[in-house]
């Protein structure tokens, strides 16, 4: 069962690697279906029940909206070390 989870997460993370011709809206999407997907396979791992289940796959859908977003517009959040963050253009 974790080889097919490892397997599906490998595929998943070279998929995403392709979205870089797609429009703003496109790559949100991805970055929704490819976040709760995560999320889920990471409960799934761990032996989470369905509610905890649930709400990784919603966290994990929000992580990728805003990746998804920071990466159309090239701007990356970064930590002070203290708490607190500030955005920079990526690298």
């Amino acid at each position: 069962m974790k080889t097919w989870i490892s397997a599906i997460a490998g595929t998943a993370m070279l998929t995403l690697g392709a979205c870089e011709n797609l429009t703003e809206n496109q790559r949100t999407v991805a970055g929704v279906a490819g976040g709760a997907a995560a999320g889920l396979l990471t409960a799934e791992a761990l032996g989470a029940d369905d509610d905890w289940r649930l709400i990784s796959a919603l966290g994990g859908a929000a992580a990728g909206t805003v990746v998804a977003q920071n990466q159309n517009n090239r701007v990356c959040a970064y930590a002070r070390g203290d708490g607190t963050y500030y955005e920079a253009p990526c690298p």
